[in-house]
């Protein structure tokens, strides 16, 4: 009887330690994570991103292309296909393409470096080896990790959870969540192609905008279309502020609404219809950063952050206003009035 026993003791700590074996530690998926980032060259993913900071779920579909080293073009676009947005980084700069308003803006910037950001796979890399407190879990077929974030608004989004592929570290889902964990923002991946080939002209501006704008051709007319501007008001609220002044402007090209809000913050957010340009062969500069909101991708300059979303164009200008509230703000200007 005690040699049975002791059999199956044994045989059970064999089992355990084979396992054991097997399982890969943090620290072999955290050296693995590394040497995939520096030694590829680049790769397409396709992904589905929802933002919960409006009134209802937002779902846009985001196409990624990365060229090692420095070589990025991100195509956003949401389920309805009327907003539609192009980042596009190369040796000229970084730009922010809008197709159906044949617009083009470029900016002296270090994106993506400055921030991360949760569509990029070498981004959330960069988070999870910069976090020597991450939590860590293996799944059945996934690696998991929970980190601390590195976005434009980190302090309200201050925790994500990624997880990856086993079989080869692909991402497989994000999930950013705010101070009391509830989930804002999620990324879900469809598609990565590791070590993928690229056309020469794959991040060029001009080429990228003309074949936007015949993909969306009938987008653009509708959007150009629109006659009237739908007034929209930000769902995010700071404690002592309130809308106190909205007035409507006639100018050359449509009307103008400027919203003025005062209390503890005070700060102004002008809309007005966005009107195309006739060519796009030229780009604006712009001075400042670009911040992506998620369904749109902005610039910030000092106390201003601009925007184009649906059609429409929006300036949200303050000097009480920190950067984090500024986004968040931002973020949340899909909705009906402030309660």
């Amino acid at each position: 009887m005690r040699r049975t026993l002791l059999f199956w003791c044994l045989l059970l700590f064999i089992v355990g330690s084979l396992a054991a074996c097997g399982e890969k530690s943090q620290q072999d998926v955290l050296k693995a994570l590394d040497e995939k980032v520096q030694t590829m060259s680049g790769y397409k993913a396709e992904a589905k991103m929802t933002l919960q900071t409006g009134t209802e779920p937002q779902v846009y579909e985001i196409e990624i292309w990365h060229k090692s080293p420095n070589y990025y073009r991100v195509n956003l676009k949401n389920a309805q296909r009327d907003q539609h947005q192009m980042i596009l980084r190369n040796d000229e700069g970084v730009f922010v393409l809008t197709p159906a308003l044949n617009k083009s803006f470029r900016f002296q910037s270090d994106w993506p470096q400055n921030t991360s950001q949760v569509y990029l796979y070498e981004s959330l890399v960069k988070d999870i080896l910069a976090d020597s407190k991450a939590d860590f879990k293996a799944t059945k077929n996934h690696y998991v990790f929970q980190t601390k974030t590195n976005y434009e608004n980190k302090k309200m989004l201050p925790k994500q959870e990624i997880t990856l592929n086993k079989k080869d570290l692909t991402p497989v889902k994000v999930t950013v969540m705010d101070i009391d964990s509830q989930p804002m923002l999620t990324v879900e991946f469809s598609k990565v192609e590791w070590n993928a080939a690229f056309d020469d002209n794959a991040f060029d501006v001009s080429k990228n905008m003309t074949r936007a704008k015949l993909e969306n051709e009938q987008e653009a007319t509708t959007e150009a279309n629109q006659q009237a501007v739908p007034v929209m008001y930000p769902t995010y609220e700071l404690d002592g502020v309130k809308l106190v002044e909205e007035k409507e402007f006639t100018t050359a090209n449509g009307k103008r609404i400027v919203m003025t809000f005062a209390g503890e913050k005070s700060f102004t957010l002008v809309q007005e219809k966005a009107h195309a340009v006739p060519t796009a062969n030229v780009s604006t500069t712009v001075k400042g950063e670009p911040i992506d909101l998620g369904f749109a991708v902005g610039a910030m300059t000092n106390g201003t952050l601009t925007w184009t979303y649906k059609g429409v164009d929006f300036i949200l200008a303050s000097q009480d206003l920190t950067r984090d509230e500024m986004v968040a703000i931002a973020r949340s200007v899909q909705g009906k009035m402030m309660k």
